[in-house]
């Protein structure tokens, strides 16, 4: 049992020297560039705070969780140990269900599900039985992982579909050109590592980490935009960037230009 936790136990092993700069950190730069997690989400936080105040204070939880993926992959890079693997892989995997349990539209529920409520029951139950096959099976968590973002991209797409509003489109643009720059530095690093040696350049998947969270801050603020227009329309979001909006380029986040709507109650 104490094999799991040992150093270089996991069968993955990046294209990062080890050890080249600590005899304690397998992965250094892999390891620093994950605490990038740490300065993203706490302004994500903030910034889509009065956005969940009115829709949900559960929509924190993305971002919560966030912090968790950026210190299991710390964990992991600094021992390549199988545990520290499993923890980035399965923390990934709650995110995607947390923002899949959150922000799936209703409209596109099955037919036997009647509320948010059963649906987020749902995917916690998928999500549970898919932790748990994980130590047994660990590529049961890749199935799951490919299964719930890729559902998420469709379903963002057909949303996207039916959208005119210009930021919103042009937000899913850097979204789209952030993830794809992301996906292609974690393959580069996976398949091209001799070539990325030879040129004493071995750091993309630190360079996969940084791009990655800010792929999710844009992804994320849009599919929340969305969600905010369909289930609180009165609220009149609208698209802003932080620190400064006249940049269109920093962190996105959500405005409401209406105060919530008044309820009747008898």
């Amino acid at each position: 049992m104490a094999n799991v936790f040992a150093y270089e136990s996991s069968e993955l092993d990046w294209c990062e020297d080890n050890y080249r700069y600590s005899e304690h950190v397998v992965e250094y730069f892999n390891t620093v560039s994950s605490f990038f997690f740490f300065i993203v989400a706490p302004i994500m936080l903030y910034l889509l705070h009065p956005y969940a105040k009115q829709r949900s204070l559960a929509i924190h939880m993305v971002w919560i969780m966030m912090i968790f993926v950026g210190l299991f992959s710390a964990y992991f890079h600094m021992t390549l140990s199988f545990v520290g693997q499993m923890l980035d892989e399965l923390s990934i995997l709650w995110v995607l269900a947390v923002g899949y349990a959150t922000w799936f539209p209703r409209k596109l529920f099955p037919s036997f599900i009647k509320d948010r409520s059963t649906f987020s029951r749902l995917v916690l139950l998928i999500t549970v039985i898919t932790t748990v096959s994980s130590f047994v099976k660990p590529t049961a968590n890749a199935y799951a992982l490919n299964c719930f973002g890729l559902h998420l991209l469709y379903t963002l797409a057909v949303e996207m579909r039916c959208c005119t509003d210009q930021k919103a489109l042009r937000l899913a643009k850097l979204s789209v050109a952030l993830w794809v720059l992301a996906i292609s530095c974690w393959i580069s690093d996976r398949l091209c590592c001799s070539f990325w040696q030879w040129l004493n350049f071995c750091y993309l998947h630190g360079i996969w980490h940084i791009l990655i969270v800010m792929a999710v801050a844009y992804g994320s603020t849009l599919v929340a935009y969305l969600d905010a227009s369909n289930e609180i329309p009165y609220s009149l979001p609208g698209l802003e960037y932080w620190p400064c909006d006249k940049w269109a380029v920093g962190f996105p986040h959500i405005v409401l230009s209406s105060s919530p709507k008044t309820q009747k109650r008898c």
